[in-house]
């Protein structure tokens, strides 16, 4: 089954073509990152009006390096929200005037679900179920414990501000362009993430949720401790900042993983799973499971082909109920088909 996936709840306009949910056979993005670094951030309107002009030349873009036509494709799936409003209504209208057109059944695929899928994506071996899923970006951080595709528990989630977000608004106090998790994570390679002792939120407390405005303000202060002379300690202070968001995302999967006996793998996901340090204190606190990633940096930000992948999940696992979650459930949270 071949699928068409469109993403485009931020800044990034992107379609592509995938094959039974882990092939891909083309996959396009055009980002406009470059463009808000100035800005410090995305500007939604602006970040609209490059997703009108940018999401027609994608989608010929991505045919074209796959090698089909609509007649090729079987379904369509599309980002149908969280997100930016006016973003998310240009690929959403895309792609029902598309389904129309071309005469395709239309799946709505809630954003969060699509970074759960991106593990399968071109990976060389098949990831085995049950397994403890941290999905962490700019707009979410959450945990789940999921036994397949579509069935799972959500474990906790931050009850305040994303470890995206945290890591971009650190970057902008530490004087570092956006978007903030690569700045950070390149000043701190010459720090000494022990430098500085900044919080990890909710540590020891009964509770798999994250918290992470409390360290964006013990960063703040610590800035202004420091006085003129901060300057100097910027690769310590992003080393630091750096561990403690890490740290506190690696304590609750160790805690999951101890409350799951039965987990056979632990997979990251979403933008801040490009992060190399998250990566090694999460092999390292659970040595005897599997740890997984997305199979190129590229499928850990925002992309169609997790959003088609996930489509084709749906629709093997629920049949002609997905096909029609566009209509019927698109204002559902992810619970509605993870449960």
């Amino acid at each position: 089954m071949i699928i068409l996936g469109i993403e485009s709840s931020c800044d990034e306009t992107a379609v592509a073509t995938v094959k039974n949910g882990t092939s891909i056979l083309s996959s396009t993005i055009a980002s406009t990152k470059e463009i808000f670094s100035d800005s410090g951030g995305v500007v939604p309107e602006d970040a609209a009006r490059r997703q009108v002009e940018c999401i027609l030349p994608v989608l010929h873009a991505s045919l074209k390096s796959a090698n089909i036509t609509p007649d090729d494709i079987d379904m369509i799936a599309v980002t149908r929200g969280p997100g930016l409003l006016g973003s998310l209504l240009v690929g959403t209208m895309c792609a029902r005037t598309l389904a129309a057109l071309w005469k395709k059944p239309l799946i709505g695929v809630h954003h969060t679900f699509g970074h759960l899928s991106s593990i399968w994506l071109e990976s060389e071996t098949v990831p085995t179920l049950p397994c403890i899923t941290l999905s962490a970006s700019g707009g979410h951080t959450d945990l789940w414990y999921r036994t397949s595709h579509t069935k799972g528990t959500l474990l906790g989630r931050t009850r305040d501000d994303a470890a995206g977000e945290a890591f971009d608004k650190g970057a902008s106090m530490l004087g570092l362009p956006y978007p903030g998790g690569p700045s950070i994570a390149k000043a701190a390679e010459s720090g000494n993430e022990h430098a500085f002792d900044l919080p990890i939120a909710l540590a020891g407390e009964d509770t798999l949720d994250y918290s992470f405005s409390g360290l964006k303000t013990a960063l703040k202060y610590t800035i202004r401790d420091l006085g003129s002379s901060w300057e100097s300690s910027r690769s310590d202070l992003a080393a630091s900042f750096q561990f403690a968001i890490c740290g506190q995302l690696v304590d609750r999967i160790k805690q999951a993983c101890a409350q799951y006996p039965d987990v056979q793998e632990v997979h990251l996901v979403g933008g801040v799973s490009a992060n190399t340090r998250l990566r090694e204190l999460t092999r390292h606190a659970v040595p005897d499971i599997t740890v997984r990633t997305p199979g190129a940096i590229k499928f850990c930000t925002d992309n169609a082909a997790m959003i088609a992948a996930a489509g084709y999940f749906l629709h093997q696992e629920h049949g002609q109920k997905a096909a029609g979650v566009f209509e019927t459930s698109a204002t559902l949270p992810l619970d509605a088909f993870i449960s």
